[in-house]
């Protein structure tokens, strides 16, 4: 299974260096990673630079791999697509995306079984166009499974999700990770749901990494108030399941 190392990764968009010395010695298979931070804190740009959109400094080590340029897939916040695809064309045009253009029964079956375990099997033949923002997520993210990816950048990938549906994707996407080893990293904006799916966690501010490590680690008071600039608790919810209680801003 593969291992993902970031050796002293950076980027620029001209002149102007937004990220810079984000280092992790390993990410193993079958983890998932919260990458938090502020706003315009660099989240996106290292999803971009770890798999390949932009260039910059540093090194993005991908050992094992089995499937070249297919081992990484970025699903990026803005899902909007003027495509005239429906749905379901939309996930076969994803699964043979730089492979044979043969349309194999197998292949027809998995993306039956994707939209079934997204719960979105009735947009199967509904145009793109059609599609509200949460349903868009949710077909991103069956795009990118389809190619079934050995890592997995999603970038708030709930964000036009109602809560119901974000618990669904975020358990979906957890055990995906544990049952095949995949490494998943998405960039969350609600603390409570890092603390309950995600097995570590990067803070990213102001273009720099400020910490990683278990998400009960990393996620604590004195980080809050560093980073987020907000008096807050850490307490134990139903099952033990620890979560953020804010009591206000700085």
């Amino acid at each position: 299974m593969v291992s993902l190392v970031l050796k002293d990764v950076g980027a620029s968009y001209g002149r102007t260096t937004v990220l810079s010395r984000v280092a992790i010695d390993i990410l193993a298979p079958g983890t998932t990673t919260a990458i938090i931070g502020p706003n315009a804190a660099g989240k996106s740009t290292l999803f971009k630079r770890i798999s390949g959109l932009i260039s910059g400094p540093g090194v993005v080590q991908l050992s094992d791999a089995t499937r070249g340029d297919r081992s990484i897939c970025y699903m990026p916040q803005d899902t909007g697509s003027n495509a005239v695809l429906t749905v379901y064309e939309s996930l076969l045009l994803a699964a043979k995306q730089g492979g044979s253009w043969r349309v194999e029964d197998h292949e027809l079956f998995e993306i039956d079984a994707i939209l079934e375990a997204l719960r979105i099997e009735d947009l199967a033949f509904r145009g793109l166009d059609a599609l509200s923002g949460g349903q868009r997520q949710l077909v991103s993210l069956g795009q990118a499974l389809v190619r079934k990816p050995e890592v997995l950048l999603m970038d708030e990938p709930t964000s036009a999700l109602d809560l119901h549906r974000q618990i669904d994707v975020l358990e979906f996407v957890a055990d995906l990770a544990r049952r095949t080893g995949t490494i998943v990293l998405i960039a969350l904006h609600d603390l409570n749901h890092a603390l309950r799916y995600c097995t570590n966690t990067i803070v990213i501010a102001n273009g720099e990494m400020v910490s990683s490590g278990t998400t009960a680690d990393v996620i604590t008071p004195a980080m809050l108030r560093e980073i987020y600039r907000v008096e807050a608790r850490i307490e134990s919810c139903s099952r033990g399941r620890p979560m953020v209680i804010v009591d206000g801003a700085l």
